[in-house]
């Protein structure tokens, strides 16, 4: 899936609440269409279908956003560390010559 600029993300967002704080929705047919357009524009940016999951996705991906809760990202981590593979590897390696 494409990832949007967090950028893009950050002015779909401060559009879509400018709106609806102007009330967009009880608006006139210019005000209600352009709400409906930002928030189709900002569920395909996120690859979701609900405008408000669509928001927690955008949120989330902007940087400094929930940076003590990416438990969603993370792999769980090899049951050694990688520079302890590879040094062991090398010991095996200077072992056998």
């Amino acid at each position: 899936m494409l990832m949007a600029h967090p950028a893009v993300l950050q002015d779909l967002i401060a559009q879509y609440e400018a709106l609806t704080l102007l009330g967009a929705e009880e608006s006139t047919p210019e005000a209600r269409q352009r709400l409906a357009d930002i928030s189709y524009t900002l569920c395909v940016a996120t690859g979701t279908r609900d405008v408000d999951m669509a928001l927690i996705a955008a949120r989330h991906r902007l940087s400094g956003a929930r940076p003590e809760d990416d438990s969603l990202l993370q792999t769980s981590p090899p049951s050694e560390p990688a520079s302890t593979l590879r040094t062991s590897a090398r010991t095996e390696e200077v072992s056998a010559v």
